[in-house]
């Protein structure tokens, strides 16, 4: 189910700039899961990543505790997520699966604490 909603959320990307459509489904740890897509801009540092939208939407709603996340976008290889979408992610927690997808029946499960080894965190600015 976490696949095809990604691949759904995929077709709600506003990418006029790149034709490059990503849609992501995050699954929280109470089963609950919130869609995201791309959305360009024409300043492209002002581009946000389906992932990041997904867990913004959770977050904003409540939610910080995650199983899973889905990344479904164009192409004919697996796409996995930019640099930044992985320190993102990381923030809420590294032992989640990361499923990319090409399509409903080609995808990979890998854990983010493999995308982001030696990850910067909480633990390096002393809080408590």
């Amino acid at each position: 189910m976490l696949i095809e909603k990604s691949i759904r959320a995929k077709k709600h990307s506003y990418s006029p700039y790149s034709g490059f459509s990503v849609g992501a489904a995050l699954l929280t740890t109470k089963n609950k899961i919130y869609t995201g897509a791309n959305v360009e801009n024409a300043s492209y540092s002002l581009c946000i990543c389906a992932e990041r939208v997904a867990y913004t939407k959770a977050v904003s709603e409540g939610d910080k505790k995650f199983k899973a996340i889905a990344i479904a976008a164009n192409g004919k290889e697996f796409v996995f997520p930019c640099g930044a979408c992985r320190q993102f992610m990381y923030e809420f927690g590294d032992d989640i699966d990361v499923i990319v997808v090409r399509s409903a029946k080609q995808f990979r499960i890998v854990k983010l604490f493999e995308l982001l080894p030696g990850a910067f965190d909480k633990t390096f600015l002393k809080i408590k």
